[in-house]
């Protein structure tokens, strides 16, 4: 597992978005290092409980997010709980393969980078063509709610 994440710097946050073709704007900063420090998915909710107060518009918040997500620069996530999950692509997150848990009653989504998850057919049956798998997600009940 990870240790504990550290926010990047605004330096390296402006970096970033210049290599997306991005205008690096004080919101759009504000959300990489809100998300990187975040080390799991945060929603767009979590972002604006923390930015909003600081004087980010909530709406704005979310663009950001949309757009450093069809930028590359963050991993979009469905758990399918109707809240899209937002993390930092960074060496587990290249290609966002490396699966999640999601706790079924309070909804935290943790990233699992150090779990390999195989999918293989049962034993005596003709392989089944998947198509590529983009994302796991495991669910049940996380350790604050067992």
């Amino acid at each position: 597992m990870r240790s504990s994440p550290e926010s990047i710097t605004v330096s390296a946050a402006r970096q970033a978005l210049r290599a997306a073709n991005l205008r690096s704007t004080t919101s759009r900063v504000a959300v990489l290092q809100h998300v990187s420090a975040a080390g799991k998915p945060v929603s767009h909710a979590d972002v604006a409980e923390v930015l909003v107060p600081q004087g980010f518009d909530k709406s704005t918040l979310y663009r950001c997010l949309v757009e450093l997500a069809d930028a590359g620069i963050l991993n979009r996530l469905d758990a399918g709980d109707h809240a899209w999950r937002f993390e930092m692509r960074g060496e587990e997150h290249v290609s966002g393969e490396h699966p999640h848990f999601v706790c079924v009653d309070c909804g935290q989504v943790t990233c699992l980078p150090d779990i390999e998850v195989k999918i293989s057919p049962a034993k005596g049956t003709k392989s089944v063509a998947l198509g590529d798998v983009t994302e796991v997600f495991l669910k049940g009940h996380c350790k604050e709610c067992q």
